[in-house]
């Protein structure tokens, strides 16, 4: 279990703070005031650029977007502001009804925050609310119309704040966190057209439309993960719940609905592509050249990771089956002697 927990950490790169250095824990009341006082963020949109996330607050947030299933799940994010830098120290959840495209909170969700942060306080932690998380199931990382205008209202009000996005479906495929960190642009504000160049990621065929017509009202932020002696014991426990629903579950069997929609969106986007390059053949209207390319290359990186996830499924399954089939047999022969 310690050596599952290890692969993890290595997985999605969580690296181990100095225990002379925990004061990523510590929270300067003076010093937060003092930078909410002079919002530098007012001046520059692009100012916040990274984000660390506790080993404990990422594995908070991904059994909680596990919990959900195809439903969207919703909490809070603790921390501070360190330069640059949004440092996430904890979460929690929200009581929130979710549906399979966004999250309603209500008045409860409001008054059940307030009286978090103040339980919290009672108890000497004094970190802010400095963002929200939210799940995609099965359709990745990035902003819906839904969540820019939330973001934005939250940026206007309670700033700073940040969106994160995680993919429980993908995380489970991939074998790491699929997880995304975001801002919005003010409205007024235009971008240039590298600010929105983002690493490629599968979009599903019924999400691009809204995926392209919000894509350049954020950016995202840079994402690392850290750990300390402090969050040690914590993490520890939190990962033998965690270890018992991994290790208990098949990646392709837990996640067949997921893997069915791949391959169905999938076929729609070659079935896509295929009409539009036979109307362009008949001279009608088609695709351009480049055009036609990038869909295609698009298509055969969909394909490619498919092939990859449901690999690295199987690989599982074999690896669980070496350990595991057969540990009784032993004691089954000592019986018969």
């Amino acid at each position: 279990m310690e050596i599952s927990q290890k692969a993890w950490e290595l997985e999605n790169a969580v690296k181990l703070v100095d225990p002379h250095r925990d004061a990523l824990y510590s929270y300067d009341k003076a010093e937060q005031d003092a930078i909410g006082k002079e919002r530098p963020w007012k001046n520059d949109p692009h100012y916040f650029k990274n984000v660390r996330i506790s080993a404990v607050a990422l594995l908070k947030m991904v059994m909680h977007a596990r919990s959900g299933g195809s439903l969207e799940i919703m909490g809070l994010m603790q921390g501070k502001i360190s330069g640059d830098t949004f440092i996430v120290t904890d979460a929690f959840r929200l009581p929130v009804e979710g549906t399979e495209t966004r999250v309603n909170a209500s008045a409860e969700a409001d008054e059940y925050v307030v009286q978090y942060l103040s339980a919290c306080r009672d108890n000497g932690r004094m970190e802010n609310a400095v963002g929200w998380y939210h799940s995609h199931p099965g359709y990745g990382c990035w902003l819906s119309g839904i969540d820019v205008a939330t973001q934005m209202l939250q940026q206007s009000h309670v700033d700073p704040f940040l969106a994160v996005v995680i993919d429980p479906d993908r995380t489970i495929s991939a074998g790491k966190v699929e997880i995304g960190a975001f801002r919005t642009f003010p409205q007024d504000y235009k971008p240039a057209a590298s600010s929105t160049g983002d690493e490629y990621q599968t979009i599903p065929l019924n999400k691009i439309e809204d995926f392209g017509a919000h894509a350049s009202q954020y950016y995202s932020l840079e994402v690392s993960h850290y750990k300390s002696s402090l969050d040690s014991y914590l993490l520890e426990l939190l990962w033998n719940k965690y270890w018992v629903s991994t290790i208990s579950q098949s990646p392709l069997f837990t996640n067949r609905e997921y893997s069915s929609k791949q391959m169905l969106d999938l076929s729609q986007k070659i079935q896509k592509a295929q009409k539009a390059i036979e109307a362009q053949s008949r001279g009608g209207p088609g695709p351009r050249a480049t055009a036609k390319v990038s869909t295609l290359d698009k298509i055969v990186r969909d394909s490619n990771k498919i092939a990859g996830e449901e690999m690295t499924g199987l690989l599982a399954g074999e690896v669980k089956a070496k350990l595991f089939n057969g540990v009784s047999a032993p004691s089954v022969q000592a019986q018969g002697h």
